[in-house]
């Protein structure tokens, strides 16, 4: 959890943890196939032709697993507390979506069927803190909601 506070509001980003970045991906997957491909054309030259099918699907199964991490990879969800509105951006898979609710209409609860916050106004439920734990969870409900019970101090 990022906290940031910027002048008359407040922001929080949350993001995934990730160990190792798209483009290292590349390189181990890269070292995995010459390894893999190598070994089942050492068998394959010695009569185990099947050894190579195996191989190329065992390859393609990884490949699918390592493209959907990627494009996870930089997921995030960025809450910004303006003035009379509060703002949150979400990317999941490089779709970006971005919502403004009305901070003084906002209710913010726990979702029971998703254990995630959600933050309702006018309809609109938007549901946040998917790269939390459970006790930062709901460290971080009490703190916005205090936050967007605050008033604005007016600007003389």
């Amino acid at each position: 959890m990022v906290e940031r506070a910027v002048g008359p509001g407040r922001e929080w980003l949350f993001k995934r943890n990730c160990s190792i970045s798209p483009q290292q991906l590349m390189q181990v997957y890269g070292l995995l196939c010459a390894v893999s491909l190598a070994i089942s054309v050492f068998f394959t030259i010695r009569g185990a032709w099947y050894i190579l099918g195996f191989s190329i699907v065992e390859l393609a199964a990884v490949a699918y697993a390592f493209i959907y991490y990627a494009r996870h990879a930089r997921d995030r969800e960025y809450i910004a507390l303006e003035d009379d509105r509060l703002f949150v951006e979400i990317v999941q898979a490089e779709k970006v979506r971005q919502f403004r609710l009305m901070r003084r209409q906002t209710a913010i609860r726990l979702v029971a069927r998703t254990r995630l916050i959600g933050l309702e106004s006018a309809g609109l439920c938007v549901e946040v803190g998917r790269f939390l734990t459970e006790a930062k969870r709901r460290e971080f409900m009490r703190e916005l909601r205090r936050e967007v019970r605050m008033t604005s101090t007016p600007v003389n």
